[in-house]
């Protein structure tokens, strides 16, 4: 129980037969109601194969509402509101979470939409903002695909995927001189079809051989078809993009398969405690790169004044690490925080406007929004398990290893 605020949880839904789906709605709310509260929707999958992804976004979305609201709320013009979040399942589905951010505006009357995880959910979502005039705050999708010019009402707290495929092939060519050729597999899926695109054209800017490129089907259950094709390429850099559970599949068919290579790098597994989890020793070696670590020393406004205020926060709560899908949407309620003083009002244009003007500092790092609504580029952290562990490469200001090759 929250010191100024409860947790209710009510089975609700879009149809009757709603609750036999299992369609579960949370709300985060102040003890009463009677003063104007600032009401954030979030579609959320909480079950199904983004399952993982979606309670990270939900634990510090809590955490952070629960400060904002013990610290009385937040500034729009002469009063402070308080904060209602609401949350639904969307059961990892796409058609579900369209149909769970209308319930949020046309229900539930909403002032802001936090985005699911992943670019494609993202989108889908933010399309429904769109039509409403909805402030939508994605904080786990890097495409920039999901950011054209018809999205004037979507914003981004990660940077665009390509400031990290370009470091990336830089760095390891710098530690790996040797380093010729590359295969990359990757997901048919939004982001982690733009990470394998991303990746090869930056490899061949770089001088690299592309010895292997295919995409596999969402859904996939085995790659040794490909994962041998791989092997036959005899390539000096193996790149795999997809979600948590693919990349432990790949990394265990792998082994079975006998392929390794000097580099192997998994995006975006290795950023996941879940990942050295269920794979064990077989994680050790596996690169990726990051849009956050919790040893970068930021320091700015909003609830968590440092990366360690945060972290210590964060590790109370969960006895875990955060990575940067914890650090990143934790940072997007700030966004709202900062747009609403400035805006001083609740009028959605006048909103919208005030959160494209953003330029604040955070325990995250720097926001600032760039002409399409992403957060403008920046050092990211390219890292490595080494002993079941998370190690940073780099940066140099927060680096803590120097690079392995695979064992």
């Amino acid at each position: 129980m929250f010191a100024h605020g409860i947790l209710r949880s009510a089975r609700a839904g879009l149809l009757a037969s709603s609750v036999a789906t299992g369609l579960l709605a949370t709300a985060l709310t102040p003890p009463a109601l009677a003063q104007e509260t600032i009401k954030i929707g979030a579609p959320l999958a909480l079950t199904g194969g983004l399952a993982d992804e979606g309670h990270k976004q939900d634990v510090v979305w809590k955490m952070w509402v629960e400060k904002i609201n013990a610290a009385g709320g937040i500034q729009v013009g002469d009063k402070k509101l308080k904060v209602e979040l609401i949350e639904y399942d969307y059961q990892s589905e796409g058609q579900r979470a369209s149909q769970l951010a209308e319930k949020l505006i046309n229900d539930d009357k909403v002032q802001f939409l936090f985005s699911p995880f992943g670019s494609g959910h993202t989108k889908i979502v933010a399309g429904v903002g769109e039509r409403y005039q909805v402030p939508t705050i994605a904080c786990v999708a890097s495409s920039e695909s999901v950011y054209d010019q018809t999205l004037k009402y979507l914003f981004g707290t990660l940077s665009p995927n390509g400031g990290m495929t370009t470091a990336m092939v830089k760095f390891f060519k710098e530690k790996f001189p040797e380093t010729k050729s590359i295969a990359v597999l990757g997901r048919d899926d939004v982001f982690p079809k733009s990470m394998a695109e991303g990746i090869a054209k930056a490899a061949e800017a770089g001088g690299l051989t592309v010895a292997y490129k295919e995409l596999y089907p969402v859904g996939t259950m085995d790659h040794a078809a490909a994962l041998s094709s791989i092997k036959a390429a005899k390539p000096d850099w193996i790149y795999i993009t997809g979600y948590t559970q693919d990349l432990i599949l790949a990394r265990k068919q792998m082994q079975d398969l006998g392929i390794t290579a000097p580099i192997v790098t998994m995006v975006t597994g290795p950023s996941y405690k879940e990942f050295t989890d269920g794979l064990g020793p077989l994680a050790n070696g596996i690169s990726s790169s990051s849009w956050w670590h919790h040893l970068t020393s930021y320091e700015g406004q909003g609830v968590w004044p440092t990366t360690a205020a945060f972290y210590e926060d964060f590790k109370a709560r969960t006895k875990g690490d955060p990575d940067y899908v914890h650090g990143s949407c934790a940072a997007a309620g700030e966004v709202i925080v900062d747009a609403l003083a400035r805006a001083g009002s609740l009028d959605k244009a006048k909103v919208r406007d005030a959160i494209a003007a953003t330029d604040i500092q955070t325990f995250y790092g720097p926001i600032k929004f760039g002409p399409n609504g992403m957060n403008l580029t920046r050092e990211l952290p390219i890292i490595q398990v080494q002993g079941q562990t998370i190690k940073v490469l780099a940066p140099a200001a927060i680096k803590n290893a120097d690079m392995i090759a695979m064992p």
